[in-house]
C-alpha cells in the first residue's frame, strides 16, 4: 500500500472528514484490520486565511510548499491538498516536491464527465467562486462552470468561514444553501467546491447530482494507494 500524503488543517473540520474517509474506503477495499497510510500535515488555518483576505498567495503558496517538502520527506508516495481554495498554489506545491500532487479539480472534472454532464453549478469559498484558478481548471476538461449571484457567493462564503469551518452546522444555513442551488440556471449537477460544505449538504438535500470534492478526492488517492 502506498502512504497518502496530506497537507490539511484548512479547515481541520474538513480534514478530519478526509482521514475518516480515507481509512473508512481502504477498509471496505483491503477488509479486515487495514487501514490508511497517511502522513499529515495540519496548519493553523488563522495564518492562512490572513494571507487569503491580505491577497498574500504568493506567501501561502511558501508556506505550503515548505509543509509538502516534509510530508515528502515523511514518505508520502503522492499528495492531496487539502482544500479546494488553496489550489490557488497547486503549481508551487508540485513544483517544491518530485512526487505526484493530485488536482482536487482533475478527480471533481472526471466524475462529472463519468456522469455525463458537462453543465454545473459551482459552490464554494469567495475565493474559488470568484476567481479563474479553479473555473479554469474544470473548463480544461470541457466543462461549463455556472456561479450564483454576486450575493448568494457572499450568502455562501460567510457560511463556510463563519459556521462550517468552526464546526457549526445549522438547518437555516442548509436551506440558504438549497436556495442558492434553486436559481441555478441550466445547472445539471452542482459541486460542492469546498471541502466544508459536505458537511451540510449531501445528495439527499439537493434534487441535482451533487459532486462532493472531498470524497472524490479521497476516492482517487485510496484507488492510486490500494495497489
Amino acid at each position: 500500500m502506498q502512504t497518502i500524503g496530506m497537507l490539511g488543517g484548512m479547515s481541520w473540520e474538513s480534514s478530519a472528514e478526509y482521514y475518516r474517509l480515507a481509512n473508512v474506503l481502504v477498509r471496505e477495499r483491503a477488509g479486515g484490520l487495514h487501514s490508511a497510510k497517511v502522513v499529515l500535515h495540519s496548519v493553523d488555518f488563522a495564518e492562512i486565511e490572513r494571507m487569503q483576505v491580505e491577497g498574500r498567495w504568493d506567501d501561502a503558496g511558501k508556506a505550503l510548499a515548505e509543509a509538502a517538502t516534509g510530508v515528502q520527506a515523511a514518505g508520502a508516495d503522492f499528495l492531496l491538498i487539502c482544500t479546494n481554495t488553496m489550489h490557488k498554489v497547486f503549481d508551487q506545491v508540485q513544483a517544491a516536491v518530485d512526487i505526484p500532487v493530485i488536482h482536487l479539480g482533475d478527480t471533481t472534472a472526471a466524475a462529472i464527465r463519468a456522469a455525463g454532464l458537462t453543465t454545473v453549478g459551482l459552490l464554494g469559498t469567495g475565493f474559488t467562486m470568484d476567481q479563474a484558478f479553479y473555473r479554469e481548471r474544470l473548463e480544461s476538461h470541457g466543462l461549463r462552470v455556472l456561479l450564483p449571484s454576486t450575493e448568494d457567493r457572499a450568502t455562501v462564503h460567510r457560511i463556510i468561514y463563519d459556521e462550517l469551518c468552526l464546526g457549526i452546522v445549522r438547518d437555516e444555513s442548509r436551506r440558504a444553501y438549497q436556495d442558492v442551488i434553486s436559481r441555478f440556471e441550466g445547472a445539471e449537477g452542482v459541486i460542492l467546491g469546498c471541502t466544508e460544505i459536505e458537511l451540510l449538504i449531501t445528495q439527499a438535500d439537493v434534487p441535482l447530482p451533487v459532486f462532493p470534492t472531498t470524497r472524490l478526492h479521497v476516492e482517487a488517492a485510496v484507488e492510486r494507494a490500494v495497489l
